[in-house]
């Protein structure tokens, strides 16, 4: 017997080497970032070391070019391991270089280093490249989803069959890094804008009132500002000190301009007077607005301004944009008809077109640009602002539209896996059922019989080759060296129908023990069983080791599982690698388009099969294995037996399809794959010879019983 396991055990080692590919062995070598900057921006001449941009901030390289006019920025880039590393399927990130240019549009996306089995042996790193290309031209601030069903305000990206957790990650550490780093540059807004829809101005609704009035309670709104604050605004330019003011001249008014929304009745009629104020709204077209802006001092129109051309000293920012006007935007105001107002140098109305979107109920700024000239042609200008807030009783403000808060990756996966998760649990609810119910259930045997291969046959369609919900013994080893480490919820909840089934299997465990998970809820097992039956029904010859072979054979598996829990010790992805010896990614995962030798062994396993049922399942699977370690904890034993099973009666032993019946009539629930045929027939009068012995005893018990007569 021992010269048969080494035999067999050699023959296992040859059999898995000529499955497994050279170049599967090995992790995906890391690749330095430098030469794929050089290559996105191909007309760089320096880039900076990586740095942090700011107190706090990412690591970051900035990308310089140089012309005719200096050193320019043309974009930046950094690895997602530096910003936000995300465990992977593998339990490890997936570091990805990643640039953008000084908008923050994408440009590109490079994977530098990851430790994905499902990549390493099985989809080529082309498919990977492939999806990240997506992500060129797009913007930081865009709203990125991978697959799912099309949604407003959502740009989908094309999904990996067969690695869908493998990309969702991808992509959360591409858009949180590149956030990360666009806020830190000041690209985009550092918080989540609330949504103010259009409000509209009451029309109708007027107050006379005097210019204290209008400023005191904000209808019309100032912006000042004195010497100082501008000569400190220009401190470490080249402008510093030119047209600087001296010490007494420091606190003297540099500028100052009011401004306020003008088609708002209280606000127009009373700056402008009636028929002013109609004849400027007759002329206002459907979304446009009127805006006056009264100054003295510095001059917010300019005095370089010419025909055709904008005003460069002001421009409005309205939900992070910004417009200025042009001369066919602009009148002057004649007079001024309020009581108390000053006067001023500068009277204007400008005009908010239509295409602006100007939104009278959101708050915007007014932008005052100050220019100093530190040459005949060079200057530098800096500029202030003044909020304008139109007040409640002047229009109707619908309410915000808050944000919908952001959703973590893990609820994303549930929220998108929503229908799998409600069915899967349906699923399990009938499974239980069943074996809570099993001694009515096998008292039909017919019933029983189509009952099980229908559920066997949603286990293979659905939870296999639909959702991919095949475990595999990577996952205990992810679990495992998971919970020796810092542990996290997260990295196993990325896949619902994955962490649902373990949840099952663990419960089951306690309960039954190894059987069900293997019997019911195993595609794998499910699909061979199918097979085997489906070759009986067409009469194809079976054949069975014998006994001695047969249990020693067993060890196999427990063999395989200990030589794989030895190398996810010393390197978890290599024992992923060895971890081939299960066909369950090939068959369902990638559904058989993979390598040649792959297929190739998927398919002598399931052709084995049908001349021995489940024959991987009995000697080779290292997941079956590691679950029947928990039949020592089992809480249930519902299986029944007679003492007359297994001496003389064998006829459940025969039957069994695994031989999970010892010679001697007990169950090896190590073994056992519940499929309850044992006590179909344990209830059958027609085929338990106990049965029959017991009902060939009532019937000649009947035969010679004496009536009994009353003689009363």
């Amino acid at each position: 017997m021992s010269t048969l396991r080494l035999v067999l055990t050699r023959m296992l080692v040859l059999l898995f080497c000529i499955a497994m590919p050279t170049q599967a062995l090995f992790v995906s070598e890391p690749k330095a970032p430098m030469p794929i900057i050089k290559e996105i921006f191909a007309e760089q001449t320096r880039i900076s070391e990586k740095q942090v941009i700011k107190e706090g901030g990412p690591l970051v390289w900035t990308v310089y070019k140089k012309d005719s006019q200096g050193e320019i920025i043309l974009g930046y880039a950094f690895e997602t391991n530096d910003i936000a590393r995300i465990p992977a399927y593998s339990g490890e990130p997936v570091n990805m270089l990643v640039a953008i240019d000084a908008t923050g549009v994408y440009l590109g996306a490079k994977v530098l280093e990851h430790h994905e089995p499902i990549i390493l042996a099985g989809i080529p790193e082309s498919k990977l490249h492939k999806f990240t290309d997506q992500y060129d031209g797009l913007h930081v601030s865009d709203r990125l989803k991978v697959g799912g069903n099309k949604t407003e305000n959502v740009i989908h990206l094309d999904g990996l069959s067969g690695a869908t957790v493998t990309v969702m990650v991808m992509n959360v550490g591409i858009v949180k890094s590149a956030t990360t780093v666009a806020r830190a540059l000041g690209i985009i807004s550092a918080s989540q804008e609330v949504i103010q829809p259009m409000g509209t101005i009451y029309p109708d609704i007027f107050e006379k009132a005097n210019w204290t009035t209008l400023t005191g309670d904000g209808s019309i709104r100032k912006l000042y500002l004195n010497r100082k604050t501008v000569d400190e605004a220009f401190v470490g330019t080249a402008a510093e000190h030119v047209d600087e003011a001296t010490a007494e001249q420091k606190q003297d008014m540099f500028a100052e301009v009011y401004f306020a929304q003008l088609n708002i009745p209280t606000i127009g009629r009373n700056l402008l007077g009636d028929s002013e104020y109609d004849y400027l709204i007759s002329s206002l077209k459907p979304g446009e607005h009127a805006l006056a802006l009264m100054g003295s001092g510095y001059s917010f129109k300019g005095s370089g301004y010419v025909r055709g051309a904008i005003f460069d000293r002001i421009q409005i920012l309205q939900n992070n944009n910004a417009f200025a006007f042009r001369d066919l935007d602009h009148s002057r105001i004649p007079d001024i008809y309020i009581e108390g107002a000053p006067s001023f140098s500068e009277r204007s109305i400008f005009i908010v077109r239509e295409h602006h979107q100007f939104n009278p109920a959101s708050d915007w700024q007014l932008e005052l640009l100050v220019r100093r000239q530190t040459g005949p042609l060079d200057s530098i200008f800096t500029s202030f602002k003044a909020d304008y807030h139109t007040l409640d009783k002047y229009l109707d403000r619908p309410a915000v539209i808050m944000p919908e808060p952001e959703l973590t990756l893990v609820q994303q996966v549930w929220k998108e896996k929503e229908v799998e998760v409600v069915i899967l649990i349906i699923l399990l609810v009938i499974v239980v059922m069943s074996l809570f119910f099993q001694d009515i259930l096998v008292r039909h045997p017919t019933f029983m019989h189509n009952f099980r291969h229908a559920f066997l046959i949603v286990t293979v369609v659905f939870i296999g080759w639909s959702w991919g919900g095949q475990l595999s013994v990577v996952n205990v080893f992810t679990f495992l060296q998971s919970f020796m480490s810092d542990f996290s919820w997260d990295l196993f909840l990325l896949d619902p129908v994955i962490f649902i089934l373990w949840g099952a299997a663990a419960v089951t465990m306690l309960l039954w023990g190894r059987a069900v998970y293997c019997g019911w809820l195993c595609p794998f097992g499910a699909l061979q069983e199918l097979m085997n039956v489906f070759a009986r029904y067409i009469k194809i010859p079976q054949f069975e080791l014998p006994w001695a072979v047969h249990e020693r054979l067993w060890a196999i598996k427990y063999l395989i599982l200990l030589a794989l829990f030895g190398l996810s010790m010393e390197s978890l992805a290599l024992a992923e690698q060895f971890a081939e010896v299960e066909p369950f990614k090939t068959t369902f995962l990638l559904k058989f388009d993979r390598e040649w030798p792959f297929v190739l062994y998927a398919s002598v396993l399931l052709l084995i099969n049908i001349f021995n049922r489940k024959f991987f399942c009995r000697y080779l699977c290292p997941l079956g294995a590691a679950l029947s370690t928990s039949n020592n904890i089992r809480l249930f034993s519902w299986l029944r037996r007679r003492p007359e099973c297994g001496q003389p009666c064998k006829t459940c032993a025969k039957e069994c399809e695994i031989q999970a019946i010892n010679p001697d009539g007990v169950i090896n629930m190590r073994e056992c794959h519940y499929c309850l045929d044992c006590q179909v027939t344990y209830f059958n009068e027609e085929k338990c010879p106990p049965l029959k012995k017991l009902a060939r005893k009532k019937a000649k018990f009947k035969e010679t019983e004496i009536p009994a007569v009353n003689v009363g």
